[in-house]
């Protein structure tokens, strides 16, 4: 069962949500100090992440995001800051990204 759980309908198609996670994964790779590893599909792609003390994935689609985490115990206690950030980070990602044209 994760300790963070973040889950976003979008409507912005699977190439638009592509960007807004490979966004994201560079993002948590230079401020996060995470280790991103991205598994491509047809239809959705995963980015699993990790670091010391915390791993997850995150699942995106055409029409959804979905974050789960796992969190060692010196981040539990933190775990509604980290899910209240995370959740403000995807939302301005996707209101970004949403109101480009093209």
């Amino acid at each position: 069962m994760a300790d963070l759980s973040v889950h976003r309908e979008h409507q912005l198609g699977l190439e638009k949500a592509r960007k807004v996670a490979q966004d994201w994964a560079s993002y948590a790779e230079k401020k996060l100090d995470m280790r991103c590893t991205l598994r491509p599909g047809a239809t959705e792609d995963v980015i699993d992440f990790n670091r010391s003390g915390v791993s997850g994935s995150l699942r995106v689609t055409g029409s959804r995001f979905d974050l789960d985490a796992k969190l060692g115990l010196l981040f539990k206690a933190f775990a509604g800051k980290i899910e209240a950030e995370t959740c403000k980070m995807l939302d301005e990602a996707l209101t970004r990204e949403a109101g480009k044209k093209g």
